[in-house]
């Protein structure tokens, strides 16, 4: 993918204060806007659906092979999400990104993951099935490891919180449009990195 064709494309939304920008899915409401979010994360909702998008920035995991590092953050997602449990997740697949397919090509690698989770929301009784997508980008140069998170519900108890949304489906965010994101991520300020 040309990085000076995608750069200026109007589509891209800007990100962490325009340090990076990337083509963020319609429908897309800025959770920070609701509610406070972590300095290093944009967290973006679906208007109709309970879909989410995270961009995160986070330390780079230099003891983690790149080829395992989406596993890894996958991993530590479900703890996270008090998911770690046995049969409480799965990954079904990692792949490798082409360098040459995407805007950010100066990683040293990036991956996709995609598996599913059982997770409750605000600590409710009730899980939810979520199919879970993660891209990886990892930056040694810049101690970081970039993690985009699309999670996407499958199945949602009847009991969570989530309940409500499950009936006004509207047109959901798709695989393709986390692909787009993830090819369209652009840096332009290095120094975000600190």
């Amino acid at each position: 993918m040309d990085t000076q064709r995608v750069a200026g494309n109007a589509d891209e939304s800007p990100l962490f204060g325009g340090a990076l920008t990337a083509f963020i899915p319609h429908s897309a409401t800025d959770v920070s806007d609701l509610r406070e979010i972590p300095d290093n994360q944009e967290v973006f909702a679906h208007a109709h659906t309970d879909q989410s998008l995270i961009v995160e920035l986070l330390e780079y995991q230099a003891h983690v092979a790149d080829q395992d590092a989406a596993r890894h953050h996958f991993e530590d997602t479900a703890g996270s999400n008090d998911a770690s449990e046995p049969n409480a997740f799965e990954v079904t697949s990692v792949v490798p990104l082409s360098k040459s397919e995407l805007c950010l090509s100066d990683c040293s690698s990036a991956w996709m993951l995609t598996g599913t989770q059982c997770v409750s929301k605000f600590n409710e009784e009730a899980k939810n099935t979520v199919t879970l997508r993660l891209g990886v980008f990892r930056l040694p140069q810049f101690s970081t490891d970039i993690l985009i998170t699309f999670n996407d519900p499958q199945s949602i108890d009847p009991g969570s919180s989530s309940a409500a949304s499950a009936g006004t489906r509207g047109e959901p965010w798709t695989g393709q449009d986390f692909q787009r994101l993830l090819q369209t991520l652009t840096l332009h300020t290095p120094g975000l990195f600190g």
